[in-house]
């Protein structure tokens, strides 16, 4: 557990959730103790509902059932919902049904051990059991095939940090910044110099700053993190639908500002996951980007700062 600080007149506490780092800070120090326990309560009933690495969810219940239809929790079934409008919105590039692939690659919630790098590399093969078009959902009614692992971490995160940071803002009244590893949300009343962010992904990577003003966001997507070894092959996490293996690293990374957590990172997974069509895509939605390809040139598209 961090201990709250301050910086500049606001009250930050850091801590770790979901093997990444949450970072919450608000406009008055006085509540930040009441805005830490909501966003901590919040994040606690989403693991129970959403989180594929205990056994005791929801999804890990869903996958394991012998039946097609299910009645879920209306925290699920949002879920599930912003998951199937992520996937129509990205032509299925962002799929929740992924996680029958992810666990067949060897994703745990630690990764996985590196093994001998010297031994043979080997193809690694996955097999779907269903898609995003084979998930239908109707109020608390799930239906989707038999052995279908949901994975809704490219979503319900996003989906979390603006819930929580909105609820902050409307219920104690001040200024609230709240990031979720890559996720990262502002809402209520601003700082007097605004919200300043710095932009990076790792020690030796390209920086940048940005003043986010209002109610917006920005979500960062990597081919840099989560990763581990399988059968002698680097994996990580953003997984391409049409071939069932982790997406070409293209882009090491993409950042998106946007009006929400939920389209940024929806649109940065996007961009991940098409590789070098992400440019056009992102500059016909109209956001602010910054992309960072294989050799490390950073790409800037729709007014995001130099």
């Amino acid at each position: 557990m961090s201990t709250p600080t301050t910086l500049d007149g606001l009250a930050v506490a850091e801590w770790s959730v979901w093997t990444t780092t949450a970072r919450l800070v608000v406009t008055d120090t006085a509540l930040l103790a009441p805005a830490r326990r909501m966003v901590e309560e919040y994040l606690a009933t989403v693991d129970v509902a959403a989180s594929r690495f205990r056994p005791d969810s929801e999804i890990s219940m869903l996958a394991g059932s012998r039946v097609t239809t299910h009645t879920v929790s209306p925290l699920l079934s949002t879920l599930v919902a912003v998951a199937l409008e992520a996937a129509d919105a990205t032509d299925g590039a962002v799929d929740p049904t992924l996680g029958t692939v992810l666990a067949q690659l060897g994703y745990g919630a630690g990764g996985l051990p590196v093994p001998d790098l010297a031994q043979p590399r080997l193809q690694v093969t996955t097999q779907r059991h269903a898609t995003w078009r084979d998930v239908a959902l109707d109020g608390d009614r799930l239906r989707m095939p038999v052995g279908t692992i949901l994975d809704l971490g490219a979503t319900a995160k996003a989906y979390a940090a603006d819930h929580c940071a909105v609820m902050i803002a409307r219920d104690l009244g001040c200024g609230v910044l709240l990031s979720l590893g890559g996720d990262l949300r502002v809402a209520g009343p601003e700082p007097e110099d605004g919200w300043n962010v710095l932009v990076k992904d790792g020690e030796d990577e390209p920086t940048s700053q940005i003043l986010l003003s209002g109610a917006q966001a920005v979500a960062t997507s990597s081919t840099l993190h989560r990763t581990w070894y399988r059968d002698g092959q680097l994996m990580h996490h953003v997984i391409d639908p049409l071939t069932g293996a982790p997406a070409a690293p293209f882009w090491r990374t993409v950042s998106v500002a946007a009006s929400s957590c939920l389209l940024a990172n929806t649109l940065s997974t996007q961009a991940i996951v098409v590789g070098e069509p992400a440019v056009t895509i992102l500059e016909g939605q109209g956001v602010a980007a910054r992309l960072v390809d294989a050799d490390r040139h950073v790409h800037l598209i729709g007014g995001w700062p130099g």
